[in-house]
């Protein structure tokens, strides 16, 4: 590698721009969407590991999925809401590439585990005699470390391209994380090699889980029609709702930033981000507790049982 390819100690994350007077609204605003997000996942989570209820294939995924957003969250907001009250937006080169791993392998994992709960949704009502032969706890798990498998491994791949590119010249990112494609942007290499790679794995992993995820759901609905009630059709859509509305909001957000990267366009590259990245793992609570009749049954059950002690 050439010597002035380690020039670069440091980025800066040039994070939301705004003015300095809302810097302080802007991080309680981030600290209590935070809060939040990690509480209600640490909440759906112990929900499903002390309720007998909930001991099923779906809320099995849905425990891993609020296990991975808490760290999905982690990996921005604190750094984020450290910048803006130290005024320090500086990161080294090293942690730039810890948070880049952290967040492309949280992100390869969600977009497995999300089809992969299509795949039980699937099975659930179109084939419920068999669900809990095939759905068995070892298959979930299975699955479950695939998912995690194949995050941990595909995220190197960005960190490779990253990690190999020079960065001799500017260091701001116009990002509020490290990302491999501002990142990428900074190179004073020429990098449009790595940046068709990382649009091809990532646009194979995600159009190959979306065709997975709607392969599922044509085979859910045909069968679905097929049911004689309204009652039962409603009943098996309403299992899907959660699952779909979680689909729907993170593989288009990835898509706007991957599918087709640009690095002349970083504003719309941040807001895609901002989708899958925070304001996803908010949702978690709304789309998998609030609106969840066995969720907060199971709530109830667990308060009224600490209120008896």
């Amino acid at each position: 590698m050439e010597n002035n390819c380690s020039r670069t100690k440091y980025f800066i994350i040039l994070g939301f721009q705004g003015i300095p007077e809302t810097y302080f609204f802007s991080f309680i605003l981030f600290l209590f969407v935070y809060l939040l997000t990690v509480f209600s996942n640490i909440v759906i989570i112990i929900l499903v590991k002390i309720d007998s209820h909930l001991q099923s294939p779906m809320y099995f995924f849905i425990s891993n999925l609020s296990f991975l957003e808490i760290g999905y969250i982690s990996s921005t907001l604190p750094n984020l809401m450290v910048g803006i009250v130290s005024g320090n937006k500086s990161i080294s080169f090293t942690a730039c590439i810890i948070q880049l791993y952290a967040f492309s392998c949280l992100g390869t994992t969600e977009n497995v585990l999300l089809a992969f709960m299509a795949y039980d949704r699937y099975f659930a009502i179109c084939s419920p005699l068999t669900y809990n032969l095939i759905m068995s706890p070892k298959m979930c798990l299975q699955l479950a470390c695939l998912s995690w498998s194949m995050g941990f491994i595909i995220a190197i791949a960005a960190i490779f391209l990253v990690a190999t590119s020079c960065f001799c010249g500017p260091n701001v990112v116009e990002h509020f994380l490290c990302e491999s494609a501002p990142l990428l942007h900074l190179s004073c290499t020429d990098v449009s090699t790595a940046k068709f790679m990382l649009s091809l794995f990532i646009t194979t992993l995600t159009v190959g889980s979306i065709l997975f995820t709607m392969t599922s759901y044509c085979f859910i609905i045909r069968t679905v029609v097929k049911i004689p009630s309204t009652t039962g059709k409603k009943k098996a859509l309403s299992t899907c709702v959660s699952h779909f509305t979680a689909v729907l909001i993170f593989y288009s957000s990835v898509s706007v930033m991957y599918v087709h990267p640009s690095g002349s366009n970083p504003s719309r590259n941040e807001i895609a981000a901002i989708f899958y990245g925070i304001i996803a793992p908010l949702l978690n609570l709304f789309v998998y507790s609030l609106r969840n009749k066995d969720m907060k049954n199971a709530l109830r059950r667990i308060l009224k049982r600490f209120k008896n002690m």
